[in-house]
């Protein structure tokens, strides 16, 4: 069997937005064309379906127009991701008219959410698959192809698909689901009810894994998790340090990188461990949602303002040249302009990186629903232009910092803007634009650059 498997995938407002590409011949001839929106955590999910899907004999491909069968691997954590899941719905009908026999199906969070109300939507969807139920892909597919629906959105407290080998594609960057599932039950979040409760991978297999990625030629693994710092293999008495620690000394040198974690859960032994490791990224993912105290407990976060900063100053103190973001929600019910301006002053106090931003968005079966959402909506707007403002001033004033600095770039390829120039990406994070007018770098390639010129969102450097 011949794959040929590039990735297509863009970033908007945190989420991404993939198109998986993968070609690979069929045992049956029916072909399933996957798009994926959301977090990192889905386009692994896809992996994992691609990876069954080709076990069970179909073939995985890249053009929709020829597709037997419509796979939306979706998200569910703010409404207008799944507004945009409606609104590729109504897009597909265009291939249903061409093709009477289309089978289309909604696959993750929002199938899990919603389960029901999906069956018929649009006249099309008559698969509805959720997070732990990927095995039954191929099943339901079977049968819709036979003309019936099918549903499966039962949620495990054991399935982790460690026994499943993930359809990847072909570069140097790979996504390594460590665990799946979330107790942590903040009020604002469907994850608890979408992918069930916390369980962990073997550490054994997870080691297994990242020495085989190592082995294909990956050059860069995230370890992913709703909230990996949680991670625990109890037979081996393996918390999320003793994992990193271990991961990071069996593929030495392979950029290592994880997300997302929990203030809570970020541990004094986690933070000396990312500091003892070169292949471990100087980059931290650590989620604060609000700079209030009150609107905190309200969300059930577990921490204090108090404690976020300790966790980071700890941080800077042991990785200095560490690179941070954040996930920021605006208008929380009750939140009032005092509570905004603790937001504000929180973030002139770390200075973060990056940021994802969002307004608050009420999700049935959360906690939060039952609250008063009564933040008006141009409040609320008004108070993510200021958020958004004050950070994109912090992160241009930090990538000024950068000018002069060398930084070690993993090739990514060719720029979007002008193909003579190619990017690539720090170890913080960081993607730098440089020129390759005649080619002499190519994907994978580690290089060193001088960082000449800067914007809140790229670095602009030469190549050493």
């Amino acid at each position: 069997m011949q794959l040929d498997i590039p990735i297509l995938s863009k970033r908007t407002n945190g989420d991404i937005e993939n198109h998986t590409k993968i070609t690979t011949s069929s045992g049956n001839g029916k072909k399933v064309y996957i798009e994926t929106y959301g977090c990192q955590m889905n386009v692994n999910d896809s992996e994992i379906v691609a990876g069954i899907l080709q076990k069970s004999g179909y073939g995985v491909t890249d053009r929709i127009e020829n597709s037997d069968v419509i796979l939306l691997n979706t998200c569910s954590v703010r409404d207008n991701a799944e507004q945009k899941i409606d609104k590729r719905l109504q897009h597909l009908r265009h291939y249903r008219k061409k093709n009477s026999k289309l089978v289309v199906g909604i696959l993750g969070c929002m199938a899990e959410r919603l389960r029901g109300q999906l069956m018929g939507k649009q006249d099309l969807v008559s698969i509805v698959v959720g997070p732990d139920e990927y095995r039954r892909v191929p099943e339901l597919i079977d049968q819709a192809l036979g003309g019936e629906q099918g549903i499966a959105v039962k949620l495990s407290r054991v399935e982790t698909y460690d026994d499943i080998i993930p359809l990847r594609t072909e570069g140097i960057s790979a996504w390594l689901s460590i665990m799946r599932g979330c107790d942590k039950f903040c009020t604002y979040c469907v994850v608890p009810y979408t992918r069930g409760r916390e369980r962990s991978k073997p550490f054994d297999i997870v080691i297994k894994e990242i020495v085989q990625l190592h082995e294909q030629g990956f050059k860069e693994v995230t370890l992913l998790g709703q909230n990996v710092n949680s991670y625990i293999d109890m037979d081996k008495k393996v918390d999320f340090a003793k994992l990193l620690d271990e991961c990071a000394k069996a593929v030495p040198t392979m950029r290592i990188r994880y997300t997302t974690s929990h203030p809570y859960d970020m541990t004094d032994e986690l933070i000396e461990t990312m500091a003892k490791h070169k292949n471990i990224c100087n980059y931290i993912h650590l989620p604060v949602q609000s700079g209030s105290d009150k609107i905190l407990k309200l969300m059930n976060r577990h921490y204090t303002i108090e404690h976020y900063i300790e966790r980071m100053n700890l941080i800077k103190k042991h990785i200095p040249n560490v690179a941070l973001s954040t996930d920021i929600i605006s208008g929380f019910p009750t939140e009032t302009e005092e509570d905004h301006q603790q937001t504000l002053d929180l973030m002139k106090i770390v200075r973060y990186d990056g940021a994802y931003m969002f307004n608050y968005s009420p999700r049935s079966k959360t906690k939060s629903y039952m609250m008063v959402d009564d933040v008006p909506e141009d409040v609320k707007k008004r108070r993510l232009n200021e958020i958004i403002e004050l950070q994109n001033q912090i992160a241009a004033e930090i990538n000024l910092s950068e000018r002069g600095l060398i930084h070690e770039v993993l090739v990514e390829g060719p720029s979007k803007k002008n193909k003579l120039q190619w990017q690539g990406r720090t170890d913080t994070n960081k993607v730098v634009i440089f020129d390759n007018p005649e080619g002499n770098y190519k994907t994978g390639d580690l290089i060193n650059c001088t960082i000449n010129n800067s914007t809140s969102a790229t670095l602009f450097g030469s190549v050493i």
